[in-house]
């Protein structure tokens, strides 16, 4: 477990997924159609192992779970650009850090929660000081999550399309983050 930080509504930590004892949580969220946009609601509970057994073997790519007061509220996943489908469709720079971020929270941790949660996540990654921007490339047609972005600082940048979707690039770089 990485303990994270304090926040209003309890402590946070991430845990590293391990498949075979976290697939069957993971896919009660994916298939839920408020989660349609992670891409993954039609996917067997194996298919959903499959995806994570081969992510937790690159070293590029890793996925978390997201625990408030020890109990998983998210799905967190970091990855290298450069060795990421996005990769090939905007000049990745050095110090770029991808993310992918899905909140399932229980209904009392609803209100308030992404506002604690994003930055946190957000100084995680730019803990290391190599990292210089994080990157995001949710579906065009997210407006929660677009939303949510604007309102955390991300500058938006060309739509992109990605293997699955319609995909809105945009970034985070270090200095603006540190200056909100």
């Amino acid at each position: 477990m990485i303990p994270l930080e304090r926040t209003p509504l309890g402590d946070l930590a991430l845990e590293p997924v391990r498949p075979d004892r976290h697939a069957e949580l993971l896919h009660s969220w994916v298939t839920l159609p408020r989660n349609s946009f992670w891409g993954m609601g039609s996917h067997t509970l194996d298919e959903v192992r499959e995806v994570y057994t081969f992510l937790d073997g690159l070293d590029t790519h890793h996925a978390y779970l997201i625990l408030l007061d020890d109990q998983p509220i998210g799905l967190f996943q970091t990855y290298r650009p450069e060795a990421d489908p996005v990769g090939e469709r905007y000049p990745v720079q050095p110090g770029d850090v991808g993310m992918h971020l899905l909140l399932n929270p229980p209904r009392r941790y609803a209100r308030g929660l992404t506002a604690a949660v994003a930055p946190a996540l957000a100084r995680f990654l730019l803990r290391d000081p190599a990292a210089r921007r994080i990157v995001v490339e949710p579906d065009v047609r997210n407006e929660a999550a677009l939303r949510r972005l604007r309102t955390e600082g991300f500058t938006f940048a060309d739509e992109i399309d990605m293997p699955d979707k319609r995909a809105q690039l945009a970034f985070l770089t270090r200095e603006r983050f540190e200056a909100t």
